[in-house]
């Protein structure tokens, strides 16, 4: 190890905490973050790229580990009736691949709120935060008003960029709330969510806050959560049984429209209709809650835009200012897929996220876009047995026979019943008496199955390993090496030219 690169990494992060006036918590984070990068890793090492990023668009896949990645990429390829196994999915083939630590500064297998806010901030921090350091306690308002990150987009917005979030999960959720947020509490959505005495601390709910973000705000935000930005008095403009959430009177969507040149839009025909040429700031609310699985969108009421539609026009409009653009485009119904232990709907998901990533591929130029493809973190997924080449991933395993050929009967355990190879550590699949349920005549590809699990859990968990980081365009080469994951952000912040302490 080189000691002085390592005391050199630990100071430039020590000192931009003390710069962005962090706090004592996001000091220690820092502190931490530093002791744990192995000497700081590549980025203490490189020297600095002539080129610089005009923009950067990083995408995270919620949930999307490894053994997720390599079933995206199997379903991809047998979609286009391959074997899929040697398919290349779009963020497969950019050059620069690195592995991410993912544990929180309190939990060693993370949630996405504090995942998130590392990438976006440069800060490790506990589960449940959002743009707040570690040191408050989750909802203690009055101090995490102390202790407050500056993310990413926060520092694009201040320097004249353009910025945009787009999420198949509700605007409001974990990810996409890391971006122009900060609470103790992820789950405080909108004000019918948090208590009284936080709102008197002066804390804000994160609808509010992305309305009323500094300067000229968000240009692009488009995803679920409708019911937090509208009135509990207000009926949902597609589900006539639901309201919104409100409870201080304010419709936000209404309040975004006062942006100059702004629309929003609440279906896929509305969505349509938005001009990326004389849209100055979109609002896309598509669900009450969660966007629709990619599997279940065409039998929507209103209709909603692929994630590569809303990313191809977050770009177009975003693309428009000449200094640039920083995106975030969060995949956050993989996750939902397998909390729900439905592999089939997390790896449909994931197809449609590697779409995104190819639209955002062709609509820019690797000499000025930085693209990042990564993870928050991973899920129990797991693919296992011995399934012959070309095996469905979603079916039961078929091996091969003494021979090295395909069998023409599913393999069977030793009960003598046969098993998919995708599975569930925990989850709602879980196997609890004996015998194991015969899924000889059940189709395992449907919506709705559940892959059998080892350990019972209504909603089956995280993950704790790595995960990947797939690079390219300027400033890719710092992604290499085992990195925590806070230094994500160091290197889309150094690629702009932000980090120069």
């Amino acid at each position: 190890m080189n000691k002085k690169a390592d005391a050199s990494s630990r100071f430039r992060l020590i000192a931009r905490a003390l710069l962005k006036g962090a706090g004592a918590g996001a000091m220690i984070a820092a502190i931490a973050g530093c002791a744990h990068n192995g000497g700081g890793g590549p980025l203490a090492d490189q020297s600095e790229p002539a080129a610089k990023a005009k923009n950067v668009i990083l995408f995270v896949g919620d949930g999307m580990g490894v053994s997720t990645v390599t079933g995206i990429r199997i379903l991809a390829g047998q979609m286009q009736g391959q074997s899929g196994e040697d398919y290349v999915l779009s963020w497969e083939e950019f050059p620069n691949v690195a592995l991410s630590k993912t544990y929180n500064t309190n939990q060693q297998v993370p949630d996405s709120a504090g995942t998130a806010t590392a990438m976006m901030s440069g800060v490790k921090t506990k589960a449940g935060f959002i743009g707040v350091g570690p040191a408050p306690k989750r909802t203690e308002c009055d101090v995490s008003l102390d202790h407050r990150l500056t993310s990413i987009l926060e520092d694009a917005e201040a320097r004249g960029l353009s910025t945009g979030v787009v999420t198949t999960a509700r605007l409001t959720h974990a990810t996409p709330a890391t971006t122009y947020a900060h609470v103790p509490e992820r789950d405080w959505e909108a004000d019918s969510d948090m208590p009284a005495e936080a709102i008197a601390q002066g804390c804000k709910d994160i609808a509010s806050q992305l309305i009323d973000f500094p300067g000229n705000g968000v240009e692009v935000a488009m995803g679920g959560g409708r019911a937090n930005f509208l009135p509990a008095s207000d009926a949902d403009p597609e589900y006539g049984d639901k309201t919104g959430k409100r409870t201080d009177g304010r419709d936000l969507a209404k309040e975004w429209l006062q942006r100059d040149g702004a629309a929003y839009a609440w279906n896929e025909q509305q969505f349509n209709d938005v001009d990326p040429l004389t849209t100055n700031h979109l609002l896309g609310l598509f669900e009450p809650g969660h966007m629709q699985f990619s599997l279940d969108r065409p039998g929507d009421a209103g209709g909603e835009p692929t994630l590569a539609a809303m990313t191809k026009k977050a770009i177009g409009i975003l693309n428009r200012n000449p200094d640039g653009f920083f995106l975030l485009v969060e995949g956050g119904r993989i996750d939902h897929g397998h909390h729900e232990g439905q592999a089939t709907h997390a790896l449909h998901d994931g197809v449609a996220m590697a779409e995104a990533v190819a639209m955002a591929d062709r609509l820019t130029d690797d000499e000025d876009t930085l693209i990042i493809v990564t993870a928050d973190h991973s899920h129990t997924f797991t693919l296992a047995g011995y399934p012959t080449r070309g095996n469905p991933i979603l079916g039961k395993v078929y091996g091969n026979d003494d021979f090295g050929e395909p069998e023409t009967e599913p393999a069977v355990l030793g009960d003598g019943l046969p098993y998919t190879s995708a599975g569930y550590q925990n989850g709602p699949g879980a196997v609890t008496s004996l015998p194991r349920p015969d899924i000889t005549n059940v189709d395992t590809e449907a919506e709705d199955y559940h892959q059998q699990a080892l350990i019972p859990r209504s909603s089956e968990t995280h993950g704790g390993e790595d995960v990947a980081i797939y690079a390219k365009g300027p400033g890719a080469e710092r992604a290499n090496g085992v990195l925590e994951q806070n230094v994500i952000h160091d290197i889309m912040a150094k690629a702009f030219g932000f980090d120069n302490e």
